[in-house]
């Protein structure tokens, strides 16, 4: 696993000095899609941003490998690998099995 594996496109610059650490506490908005485009999750449409600490296996890997590239208030298109995702099972009934994920994340904050 390595950070290069997550492709990360910025398109709203951030503060370019505060990046999250293994073990910050980060909080994000974000909306995940399949490839083709179809919605699986936004904290966005909620209303209610997400909070998860960073490499502890609180969610994908992919996203505790992405997150660590993101300055301060930065957003960007964070394309994860299938085998940084969910693999060969998927999720069952929303993510297909070996599907790549694109998630719009925003950094807002970490502690």
């Amino acid at each position: 696993m390595s950070y290069r594996d997550v492709n990360v496109a910025i398109f709203a610059a951030g503060d370019g000095i505060n990046y999250p650490t293994k073990g910050n506490v980060v909080t994000v908005h974000y909306t995940g899609s399949l490839p083709d485009g179809t919605i699986f999750d936004s904290s966005r449409d909620r209303g209610k941003p997400f909070k998860f600490k960073v490499g502890a296996d609180q969610v994908i890997p992919g996203l505790d490998l992405g997150i660590v590239q993101l300055s301060k208030h930065e957003r960007a298109k964070m394309t994860i690998p299938a085998h940084l995702a969910y693999g060969d099972k998927g999720f069952p009934g929303l993510i297909p099995p070996r599907t790549d994920l694109v998630f719009d994340i925003e950094l807002l904050n970490f502690t």
